[in-house]
């Protein structure tokens, strides 16, 4: 957000290893069958002569850069206080087309073969209760603690769904467009599948028929798009149009009532440059006060040095229709409405949709000073181009004025326990995890001792000696 790269951290591998065998011999099937539930048990690993160290070790979860650490239920922090039942239904609006969709090609994920057999439990089980969600999610899952490789947190910020006034036709109020995809906006080289990626830079054809790079916003605000006929519908503030952007989707309300749904579709290829960084780079605005409310207010009183900030952000989105009215919510990557609270966007390279994880963090809810606790599962069934890593999520607050005013607050350190299905075993992953080389005060220690009288030069030497490892 790249072949990931597994990694059991923040303990020695000889320890996690006996834990997981031990737990999963002595207490997984036990629990499984108190919630009454009847998933797929592996046995442990055997225990087989460990290979050499090697950079990609072959196992059923890997994440480049990760740490991945498994814990239990209770030592997850608000878990038993979530209202699960919520959490359920939201994994259900994911689940449904996972159950009953034939194996995407080139998906070849583990996580998402083994989503696949717990979302056809969820779809069978239909709504549930507080207390049968959770047991199904206890008895469907394993909780792992999952973060960067280094990091003892991962990262959040907030996204909603703006509400704008705008119109079919320009006027002198209604002035600034909303675009669709040019014809002309070729994907990035070596894209394949019918979606537009994300990322990537994106192309065209210039009048010797070369590929250069697309517009980028300078050009596009100076009107390279002009005469095409490519507008949408237009809207009132330039600045609008940039957070609508950033937000990936929006509810315009025409002249006449009318609400149009309009969702990303896709991008000029430029990189993203948040305006807020360089608000805060220049120190035109404190770290510490940065929102988006912070920076709608710098733009309204600097309306002169407004332009020349948007256009830092060279990256420009497309946008499609998608509906009409505001009986639903934004539709997210995964083709499905989000759910305010529920739903989040995280790295699509790394994470599979409909993948619950539990967020433990204190978030600016009630106010801006505010450490609320958030401590809730969440859904992953959206992406951003600037959502990267392991542990990194946007979490989505509905839509209209006050689910934007918590959104452009959300920029803080948050606890990532992803819950992985019982068909993988991480188990199997861990027993094929070399063992740490010993520590050389270990191997010191263990070094023949000089004879008494020998010399002072043989007793260094014995102590200095280098130590042979075995591969």
């Amino acid at each position: 957000m790249s072949t990931p790269i597994s990694a059991l951290a923040l303990r020695p591998v000889a320890v996690v290893l006996a834990v997981l065998a031990v737990w999963s011999l002595l207490c997984e099937p036990a629990a499984a069958r108190r919630h009454g539930y009847a998933a797929k048990w592996h046995s442990p690993a055997k225990w087989r002569p460990l290979a050499p160290a090697v950079a990609d070790v072959p196992g059923p979860i890997r994440f480049r850069d990760s740490q991945l650490e498994p814990v239990g239920w209770d030592a997850i922090d608000g878990w038993d206080k979530d209202d699960h039942a919520a959490a359920f239904a939201a994994f259900l609006v994911s689940c449904r087309p996972i159950a009953h969709t034939a194996h995407p090609p080139g998906e070849n994920r583990p996580m998402y073969a083994a989503l696949h057999t717990v979302c056809g439990r969820a779809v069978r089980a239909g709504t549930l209760g507080e207390e049968a969600a959770r047991k199904f999610f206890e008895a469907s899952f394993r909780p792992v603690r999952i973060a960067k490789l280094g990091d003892s947190a991962g990262f959040l910020t907030g996204y909603y769904e703006p509400i704008v006034d705008g119109s079919r036709f320009p006027t002198g109020v209604y002035h600034v467009p909303i675009y669709r995809r040019p014809p002309d906006l070729l994907p990035p080289a070596g894209t394949t599948g019918t979606g537009f990626p994300n990322t990537g830079q994106s192309l065209r054809r210039d009048s010797a028929g070369k590929l250069v790079p697309y517009y980028d916003r300078s050009e596009i605000e100076d009107g390279a798009l002009d005469g095409k006929h490519l507008e949408i519908c237009w809207i009132k503030d330039p600045t609008d149009a940039l957070f609508i952007q950033i937000q990936g989707s929006a509810r315009i309300r025409l002249e006449d009532g009318l609400v149009v749904r309009i969702n990303y579709d896709s991008h000029n290829g430029h990189p993203y440059t948040p305006v807020g960084r360089i608000l805060i780079d220049r120190k035109l605005v404190p770290r510490d006060e940065m929102s988006m409310d912070r920076i709608r207010q710098w733009i309204h009183d600097n309306p002169e040095g407004a332009k020349e900030l948007r256009r830092q952000n060279r990256a420009f989105v497309f946008f499609r229709i998608v509906g009409l009215g505001e009986d639903s919510e934004a539709i997210g990557a995964q083709g499905l409405p989000l759910t305010p609270g529920r739903s989040i966007a995280v790295d699509k390279a790394l994470h599979v949709y409909g993948t619950p994880f539990f967020i433990d963090a204190g978030l600016p809810i009630d106010s801006p000073r505010a450490s609320t606790p958030f401590r809730r599962l969440m859904i992953a069934q959206d992406t951003g181009s600037a959502i990267v890593g392991p542990a990194r999520a946007d979490l989505y607050w509905g839509a209209g004025k006050l689910a934007g005013q918590i959104a452009g607050r959300v920029r803080h350190p948050g606890k990532f326990t992803m819950l992985i299905p019982r068909e993988i075993d991480p188990v199997e992953a861990g027993a094929q995890m070399p063992l740490p080389l010993p520590r050389p005060v270990a191997l010191i220690a263990r070094q023949p001792q000089p004879k008494v009288g020998a010399s002072a030069r043989t007793a260094e030497g014995a102590a200095g000696a280098k130590p042979k490892h075995k591969p």
